[in-house]
């Protein structure tokens, strides 16, 4: 009985568990230290930055705004990649450019607008 227990628990488990997919795909999350592909993060900066406009954060003049660079960086600790998105569209010329943060490995960090 016990191991009949056992059996059904373990296959249970196996069947209604979800996948861990390590190196990223749909959902930025990435798991381990290979650094991302540029293309990688362009496309998870965009999602960030939709996400960014959805909550309030930013304004929806950034909707349309294409990304303007992605490059590594020396971040606090070790390289980080920096995406930036200008946006002529904001009055305030301390608000024209986006930086958003990412791990080397694609996670994002946080946004700002001063770039540090």
């Amino acid at each position: 009985m016990k191991n009949f227990i056992f059996i059904t628990s373990l296959t249970a488990s196996f069947l209604l568990t979800s996948p861990a997919h390590a190196g990223g795909g749909g959902d930025c999350h990435f798991h381990g230290n290979a650094p991302a592909k540029e293309s990688v993060v362009a496309g998870c900066a965009n999602e960030q930055k939709d996400t960014l406009i959805r909550n309030g954060k930013i304004d929806a003049s950034w909707k349309s705004v294409k990304l303007d660079k992605a490059e590594t960086v020396e971040g606090k600790s070790k390289k980080e990649w920096k995406v930036t998105f200008k946006n002529d569209a904001v009055k305030d010329a301390s608000k024209q450019t986006l930086y958003l943060f990412f791990t080397l490995s694609g996670n994002f960090i946080g946004a700002n607008f001063t770039g540090n």
